[in-house]
């Protein structure tokens, strides 16, 4: 199977995100789709789009850039319970459409801002057992007419998504990406997601939780297309070793004066797989050959807690590890975002496309 890269645009609403250039325009229409069209055309697929409380909506950011480019295939994360399966497959749908089959959706199950969107306090269980009905509920919108579903979490009655969606070869809806180290989350992954999301783990850990993800997969009798994996994780490339190691110590250097609090949420840092990340660090500052551990120690989180650093042709070799493991679904992403398009397009996305 062939491998997909994707890059990351950061849709926030305060400038300079891990390190990005500050400019009054930073999420701008136009600066976004600067950043889209750049990546069509330096060889990216699309890019993902973070959601949360306090962030611009990544549906219309997602449209508006969809509108404004031709092949740039939005990876739009959204959070089952802040909203309806059957709304959310309507809109999905019709976005799909409007863009031509572009879209991806990213399934987050992460706590949010739960008072300030309205939601509900639940525990693990809940959650994730509502993530699962919200995905199954929403394939079948995607793929069957006059669906009749009853849940615990979501029922509906002779319910037709439409515009309905359009097959394209082996592509029969929109793929469903999904993150989550739990054990409920991983249950949920292996019987209901189409791509599972890892962050930046050393080799031995991608390893451990493919082959065990395969064998919940045949436990649980998961009844889609085998599950597909993918790796989130900041690619520090440079032109040179000694200066990408050079650049990523001093940019860890500053990052440990600055010593401010993770913009994220609380619950992400609580996060089993954060955590996982975060405990790296005991293991080493670098462990294989290049993944940067030191940032995780400094306000680094999600894909920013761990880089692999290095010239083009380390960073594009260790890839090609993951992907002998099974990834085949690659976010990439550094800052400053649009130099860092243009560079890692130029530079590392060939050495990975010519094999």
């Amino acid at each position: 199977m062939s491998s997909e890269y994707l890059w990351y645009i950061p849709n926030q609403v305060g400038a300079g995100h891990r390190g990005d250039v500050v400019s009054d325009d930073h999420n701008s229409l136009d600066t976004l789709t600067t950043q889209a069209t750049a990546l069509e055309k330096h060889g990216w697929k699309g890019a993902l789009l973070g959601a949360g409380w306090g962030r611009p909506d990544t549906f219309t950011v997602a449209t508006a850039l969809a509108a404004r480019t031709t092949t740039f295939e939005p990876l739009v994360a959204i959070r089952p319970g802040y909203w309806r399966p059957a709304n959310f497959a309507t809109a999905a749908a019709t976005l799909d459409h409007l863009s031509g089959g572009r879209l991806r959706v990213n399934i987050v199950s992460g706590k949010d801002d739960l008072a300030a969107y309205g939601a509900e306090v639940e525990d693990q269980a809940q959650r994730y057992g509502r993530t699962r009905e919200f995905m199954q509920l929403v394939r079948q919108l995607w793929t069957r007419e006059n669906v009749t579903y009853r849940g615990e979490h979501y029922r509906v009655t002779d319910s037709t998504a439409v515009p309905r969606i359009t097959p394209r070869g082996d592509r029969s809806h929109p793929t469903l990406y999904f993150g989550g180290a739990s054990e409920a989350a991983e249950r949920v992954a292996a019987a209901e997601a189409d791509v599972q999301l890892f962050w930046g783990e050393p080799l031995d850990g991608v390893r451990a939780r493919i082959e065990r993800l395969r064998a919940l997969s045949e436990e649980i009798g998961r009844e889609h297309a085998p599950l597909e994996f993918g790796l989130r994780v900041t690619t520090f490339v440079r032109d040179t070793t000694e200066q990408a190691w050079s650049e990523a110590e001093a940019k860890v250097a500053r990052m440990a004066e600055g010593r401010t609090p993770p913009q994220q949420h609380a619950d992400h840092w609580t996060a089993v797989g954060q955590k996982r990340l975060l405990d790296l660090a005991a293991r080493g500052d670098v462990l294989d050959e290049n993944l940067y551990t030191a940032p995780g120690r400094f306000g680094g989180g999600g894909a920013g807690t761990t880089w692999l650093v290095g010239s083009p042709e380390d960073v594009a070799a260790s890839l090609r590890k993951y992907r002998d493991l099974g990834i085949t679904h690659f976010v990439l992403s550094d800052t400053p975002y649009l130099p860092e398009i243009e560079r890692q397009g130029n530079q590392l996305l060939p050495l990975l496309d010519s094999e």
